[in-house]
């Protein structure tokens, strides 16, 4: 990561980190990953789908996720916060217009800025898309997966309580929520684990 930089972006209560392929070529097209998740975060690998020779990259974890804090935190972290920190950082950064890269919940994410701010996208890629329907949303998260990936649908059923599992967003949400920071961050472990 000898070309990129870690900087953060405060809003509220939340420090937004993010790296950005700082390479001294000012031409090149500029592109922002939007991870999946929520809760997710990036990884140095995700750079992997872009060209560094041809774009400058943009990495960020978004509120509550990877490296941004406070960790697992759910409090003013809806898709519309999401969207607004995605738009401060392209303003922080001076980014006229950028290409918006996102998958799974981040190609979610990724339509949201677009549709409210397409002046400032120049194309928009989306895979692994997910819309946040309610099949979807049941096959992934309340028992359709489990049949594709057994062994880590029992890890993400692990945090909670047997009784709760008819469903487990709220479940999730609960823990997520909770007071006690060992029961959030096992939670959130196990959600990312999930992701």
């Amino acid at each position: 990561m000898k070309s990129a930089e870690t900087r953060a972006v405060s809003q509220v209560c939340y420090r937004v980190q993010y790296i950005y392929s700082a390479l001294s070529v000012a031409i090149l097209p500029i592109v922002v990953f939007l991870h999946g998740g929520p809760g997710g975060g990036v990884d140095p690998k995700d750079r992997q789908f872009f060209n560094p020779e041809k774009y400058k990259i943009v990495l960020f974890d978004q509120r509550g996720a990877g490296k941004s804090t406070p960790s697992a935190s759910t409090e003013y972290n809806t898709t519309w916060d999401l969207v607004a920190d995605i738009e401060r950082l392209r303003e922080k950064l001076g980014i006229e217009k950028w290409h918006v890269f996102g998958g799974s919940w981040g190609s979610t994410l990724a339509l949201a800025y677009a549709q409210t701010h397409p002046t400032r996208v120049r194309s928009l890629v989306l895979r692994g898309i997910f819309t946040l329907r309610e099949s979807e949303l049941k096959f992934f998260y309340q028992g359709g997966a489990s049949h594709l990936f057994p062994e880590e649908w029992n890890h993400y059923l692990a945090p909670v309580d047997p009784s709760k599992r008819h469903d487990m967003v709220t479940a999730y949400h609960a823990l997520l929520d909770s007071p006690e920071e060992k029961t959030r961050l096992w939670a959130a472990r196990a959600w990312s684990r999930w992701e």
